[in-house]
C-alpha cells in the first residue's frame, strides 16, 4: 500500500536550534546513510547531527543557514519531503517558496526566549501560504530545567497568536533537540507531558483531503504525436472527471465533452485531483497551453483585475505602473500593479502606507492583465489562485501573489465596440498613425527637437499634436512627483493617452526623459506594430550640465534639488533605438532633417 507523501517545512528565529532538532530527528529516524553519519563524526565519536542540513560552508562559517534545504526520508507510516527554511527576516522569499507547497508546519520557539518577533512573520507566512496545521516545538527545554509552567505559557501565547493568523490546528510539544528528548522518543524527563513526539504528530496528523468539488485542469501541453491524435496533458488541480464529462473550455468559454482520458498504463474510467493525465475531447476546439479544462457546469472565474496579496522577492523596488510577467500555472500575459493599498507589518499585523515594495515586504495590491486569467481564490486553489511576476528585463522572478478576488470592474467594465477606427480615422487624415518617442536626458535637446519636427510635419498638412513632459505635468501628471514610482506612472499615464491619440488617427510626438527601459519598452507595446519610433537623443552628461538653461543641474549638484536623472537617480540608455541623434554634433535643424527622412517611407 502506498504511503502518504506530506510536505513539510521547518522555521524558527536565529539561534533556536532547528538545524540542531531537525538533524536529531532524521538521526534517530534512522533516516541518515551510515556514510553520511561518518562524516559527522566528530574526534570525540559523536554524530554532529546540526550538520545534516547546514550543509553549505558559508552557512557554517556564519552559523546560519541562509537557503531552504530539502530532504527526503521516509519512516514505517508515510514519506516526507522536509524543507528547512533560513530564520533571517531577509530571507523572507526563501520561506515563500519552501510553505508554497507544504502541508504542514514546524514552528520552533526557543523556551528560554518566548515567541519573537520572527516567530510571528514566519506564523504569518505559512497562515498566508495556506498552510493550517502547525507543530509548536518548544526547544531547549533542558535550559528550563523541564519546567512545565514556562511551556505551557508559550504554548498558551502562540495559540493565541494562531487564532489571530487563522491557524486551525496546533499543536505543542515540548522537545530537546540536543538531547533528542520528545523527537522521536518520549522523554522521561518530560513525565507530565502526555501528547505526541514530533515524529508521532508528523506520523499521524491528518493531511488534507483531495480537493472536492469540480473539476478543474489547466494545459500544460498540447500533445500531438501524430495527425490522428490531439491530447491535452496537465494535473488536475481539483475535482474529478470520467469519459462523457461534460467540460468547458476557458478563458473562451466554449464547452464539449471528455472523449478519453490517457494515462502511461492505458486509457483510465476515471482520474481525480493530483493525477497526470492526458485528456481528449469530443469537439475540435482551440486549445492552447494555458487554457483550463473545467466541469462545464460549475466553471472557475476568469477576469483580469485582482486584489492580490504580494510578496516582493527581489533587491529592485517594486514600482506600480510597470508592467512584469505574470504567470499562473501555464498560462502567461503581461501585467501591472495599478495600486499598493497597504503593506502589512507582519510582526504586528498592522496595515502601512506604502508607494512602493522593497525586498520581502508583503502588501494588498491591485493587479491589472493585459488578458483574462482562469482563477480561483488561493484560499480555495493553490494551483488556480498563486501567480508569479518576472521582470521582463532580467527574467527574474520578483513576486509571489496570492489572488484574494477578482474586482468587481473587472467584470462591469467591459470593451465597447466602436463602429468608427483608428484605421478610418487615420484615412481621414490621409495618413498613418505614428508615435516619435524622444527620450534623453534633460537638457539634451527632446522639446526643441520635437517642436521642430512638429512643425515640419504641420507645414507638410500632417495632423499631429506633442506631448512634452513639462507641459503634462502641469495637468494630467500634476499629482506625480520625481521619485522612481512616480516617474513610472508619469510614463505609463503619458503612453496611454498617446495610444489614444495614435486611436484618433494622429501623429504623436512625446518629449519625454523616460528614464526607464521598462517602461520604453511598454510604451512600445501599446502601440500597434510599427508605429512606434523610439529617437534616443544623446548628449553626454557633460554637455547637458554646461547647458544647464534652467538651472536644475546645479540645484541638483548642490542637493537642492533630489531623484535627479543623470545625478542622484539613473538614466538607462536605450540599447538599440529607431534613431539615435547625436546632440553633440548636430544642431537641433540638422538633427530635425535627419528625423523627417528617417520617418518619411512610415507616413
Amino acid at each position: 500500500m502506498a504511503r502518504d507523501l506530506v510536505r513539510l517545512i521547518t522555521c524558527g528565529s536565529v539561534d533556536d536550534g532547528k538545524s540542531t532538532l531537525i538533524g536529531r530527528l532524521l538521526h534517530d529516524a534512522g533516516a541518515v546513510p551510515e556514510d553520511q553519519l561518518a562524516a559527522l563524526r566528530t574526534p570525540s565519536g559523536e554524530v554532529d547531527v546540526s550538520r545534516l542540513f547546514d550543509g553549505l560552508d558559508a552557512e557554517r562559517e556564519q552559523g546560519i543557514t541562509i537557503d531552504v534545504a530539502y530532504r527526503h526520508f521516509e519512516t514505517a507510516g508515510r514519506r516526507f519531503i522536509l524543507a528547512d527554511t533560513p530564520g533571517h527576516p531577509q530571507y523572507t522569499r526563501n520561506m515563500v517558496t519552501a510553505a508554497s507547497t507544504a502541508d504542514v508546519a514546524v514552528v520552533l520557539v526557543d523556551a528560554r526566549k518566548g515567541l519573537l518577533p520572527q516567530t510571528r512573520r514566519h506564523s504569518y507566512l505559512v497562515g498566508l501560504m495556506g498552510v493550517r496545521r502547525v507543530l509548536l516545538a518548544v526547544n531547549k527545554m533542558d535550559l528550563m530545567d523541564w519546567s512545565r509552567a514556562a511551556f505551557d505559557e508559550i504554548a498558551a501565547d502562540y495559540r493565541a497568536l494562531a487564532a489571530e493568523l487563522g491557524l486551525t490546528e496546533v499543536t505543542a510539544v515540548p522537545v530537546s533537540g540536543l538531547g533528542g528528548d520528545n523527537v522521536v522518543r518520549r522523554s522521561p524527563n518530560l513525565p507530565w507531558y502526555d501528547g505526541p513526539t514530533l515524529l508521532e504528530w508528523l506520523e499521524t496528523t491528518d493531511l488534507a483531503e483531495a480537493t472536492p468539488g469540480p473539476f478543474r485542469m489547466p494545459v500544460q501541453w498540447v500533445n500531438r504525436p501524430d495527425a490522428d491524435f490531439r491530447g491535452y496533458a496537465g494535473r488536475i488541480a481539483g475535482g474529478t472527471v470520467r469519459p462523457g464529462d461534460a467540460v468547458r473550455v476557458l478563458p473562451s468559454g466554449r464547452t464539449t465533452t471528455i472523449d478519453r482520458i490517457v494515462a502511461m498504463g492505458g486509457d483510465l474510467t476515471e482520474a481525480t485531483t493530483g493525477q497526470s493525465v492526458t485528456l481528449t475531447l469530443a469537439d475540435h476546439l482551440d486549445v492552447s497551453r494555458g487554457d483550463v479544462l473545467a466541469a462545464a457546469d460549475a466553471p472557475p472565474e476568469v477576469a483580469d483585475q485582482f486584489e492580490i496579496q504580494l510578496v516582493w522577492m527581489a533587491d529592485a523596488p517594486l514600482l506600480p505602473g510597470r508592467a512584469y510577467v505574470v504567470k499562473l500555472g501555464a498560462a502567461t500575459v503581461t501585467g501591472q500593479v495599478t495600486d499598493i493599498r497597504h503593506r502589512v507589518n507582519v510582526e504586528t499585523l498592522e496595515p502601512l502606507a506604502a508607494r512602493t515594495l522593497e525586498l520581502n515586504d508583503i502588501a494588498v495590491c491591485h493587479l491589472h492583465l493585459d488578458a483574462p486569467l482562469t482563477f480561483e481564490p488561493y484560499a480555495v486553489s493553490r494551483d488556480l489562485g498563486g501567480l508569479i511576476l518576472i521582470d521582463r528585463q532580467t527574467n527574474e522572478t520578483v513576486g509571489a501573489g496570492l489572488i484574494r478576488y477578482a474586482l468587481r470592474r473587472s467584470a462591469n467594465v467591459q470593451w465597447q465596440a466602436l463602429d468608427v477606427g483608428r484605421a478610418e480615422r487615420a484615412a481621414l487624415k490621409h495618413q498613418k498613425p505614428l508615435v516619435l518617442w524622444f527620450t534623453g536626458l534633460s537638457g539634451a535637446g527632446k522639446s526643441t527637437i520635437a517642436n521642430l519636427v512638429d512643425k515640419r510635419l504641420f507645414a507638410d498638412g500632417r495632423h499631429t499634436f506633442l506631448l512634452d513632459g513639462d507641459n503634462v505635468r502641469h495637468g494630467l501628471n500634476q499629482d506625480l512627483g520625481f521619485t522612481d514610482a512616480d516617474r513610472v506612472e508619469n510614463i505609463r499615464r503619458i503612453t496611454e493617452v498617446a495610444r489614444l491619440m495614435a486611436d484618433a488617427g494622429l501623429i504623436v510626438l512625446v518629449s519625454a526623459i523616460s528614464p526607464f527601459a521598462a517602461e520604453r519598452r511598454m510604451a512600445r507595446e501599446r502601440m500597434a506594430p510599427g508605429e512606434f519610433v523610439e529617437i534616443f537623443v544623446d548628449a553626454p552628461l557633460a554637455v547637458v550640465e554646461g547647458r544647464d538653461v534652467k538651472g536644475l543641474y546645479r540645484k541638483a549638484r548642490a542637493g537642492e534639488l533630489t531623484n535627479f536623472t543623470g545625478i542622484d537617480s539613473p538614466y538607462e540608455r536605450p540599447d538599440n533605438p529607431d534613431i539615435r541623434i547625436d546632440a553633440a554634433a548636430l544642431t537641433p535643424e540638422q538633427a530635425c532633417e535627419r528625423i523627417i527622412e528617417a520617418i518619411r517611407i512610415r507616413l
